[in-house]
């Protein structure tokens, strides 16, 4: 009875890590479109956010958890991989944005649970009919919130937003699979690291020269890097109790927040379809407590399978 006390515990705590994680990534295309008004560039506003995020962790780490900084050279190449993975998905995200609204971009972000079910099944991993069922209900809600009454929208902005949500997929696979063996502290902090270097040199190789930024530009950088460090080191405690399906599917509340916050402080407003499309989205959410088909601890990985690229 402990025992299955202690594991719906565990399982609750990976849900509420996952959906705090989602809130505040929520407020990520909020803060890049404040600072794109502000004058920011996109590669310079997810080089100084993805920066900032990193040493704010570095600070805290070395503060208060020192002991998480320890890890093998197999396991940091892992991290690099999903650093460097996620950090060309964070340059497509951010360039995409620019080129779209706010509830387009989110749209096409929020597909990665797809691109999660597409490589977990293509590893043999075993996909239940409540999975299949979850992801047709996030389907149909993300095509109530944001389907309707969109305009045409920029070519190059939708491959952008589409190859950001399959970097982002495969990096939730790849972190379950780094999890299996390395805790989510030092799998966050090393991943972040790894993810302001990609987006650094990106920045440095693009070879402007740093535009001047706002009071406001700075305020939408630092909201942005703290919204990071926090949202990373939560999704990575969802993603080690929950597993990468289920986490992603949880991340679909952060359409939802970026809805409302836009409806809050950018004044957008939801129809009646829309509303349906959240509520439905949420209810995906509830379901996830009953599929028990993708534990905790990593079981993507077979014992014969090679650790991924």
């Amino acid at each position: 009875m402990n025992g299955t006390r202690r594991s719906l515990s565990h399982q609750t705590g990976g849900v509420l890590a996952a959906l705090f994680a989602a809130t505040l990534l929520g407020w990520a295309p909020i803060f890049g479109k404040m600072a794109y008004r502000a004058g920011v560039e996109p590669y310079t506003l997810v080089a100084l956010r993805t920066l900032l995020a990193a040493m704010l962790l570095w600070v805290f780490y070395l503060a208060r958890w020192r002991a998480s900084l320890r890890i093998g050279w197999r396991d940091l190449l892992g991290c690099i991989g999903m650093g460097v993975v996620n950090g060309v998905g964070s340059l497509a995200y951010y360039t995409g944005l620019q080129r779209l609204e706010a509830s387009l971009a989110s749209l096409l972000y929020a597909l990665y649970p797809v691109w999660v079910f597409i490589f977990l099944s293509s590893s043999g991993h075993e996909i239940t009919r409540m999975a299949v069922a979850r992801l047709v209900l996030v389907l149909v809600g993300l095509y109530l919130v944001t389907g309707a009454g969109l305009s045409r929208p920029d070519s190059l902005g939708v491959m952008l937003m589409l190859a950001s949500a399959a970097a982002y997929g495969w990096h939730l696979v790849l972190g379950q699979w780094v999890l299996a063996d390395v805790p989510a502290r030092t799998v966050t902090v090393y991943v972040l690291t790894t993810m302001a270097a990609v987006v650094g040199v990106a920045r440095v190789s693009s070879g402007r020269a740093l535009e001047p930024i706002s009071a406001p530009g700075w305020e939408a950088i630092l909201g942005l890097a703290i919204v990071t460090a926090l949202s990373r080191l939560l999704m990575f405690t969802g993603l080690g109790r929950l597993g990468s399906a289920q986490a992603a599917l949880l991340g679909i509340m952060e359409l939802v927040t970026t809805l409302l916050v836009a409806f809050a402080v950018l004044s957008e407003r939801m129809s009646t379809l829309q509303w349906i499309g959240a509520v439905i989205l949420a209810i995906s959410v509830l379901l996830m407590q009953r599929d028990k088909a993708d534990p905790p601890g990593g079981d993507l990985r077979r014992a014969d399978a090679p650790l991924p690229g």
